[in-house]
């Protein structure tokens, strides 16, 4: 992400990747369930995934928030 992003776009990016997250684990929650045999490297591969898309939506929503912060510090 380029240093002109405002504290709303990531913000929006937070929720995008946190929306991401959630819909990979219902869905690997629906396999579970529905599955009598799992693939294990692909389970952990899905795993890691949605801990990497949580990981950068955590990371979007507070870079937004310092923003927010920083911008009514300066108003």
């Amino acid at each position: 992400m380029g240093t002109d992003v405002n504290a709303h776009e990531l913000l929006n990016e937070a929720t995008e990747w946190l929306q991401y997250s959630r819909g990979v684990t219902q869905l690997l929650a629906e396999l579970v369930h529905e599955s009598e045999d799992l693939d294990c490297a692909q389970m952990s591969l899905a795993l890691d995934a949605i801990g990497a898309m949580t990981q950068r939506g955590i990371w979007c929503l507070a870079e937004g928030r310092a923003g927010l912060i920083g911008g009514a510090a300066e108003r």
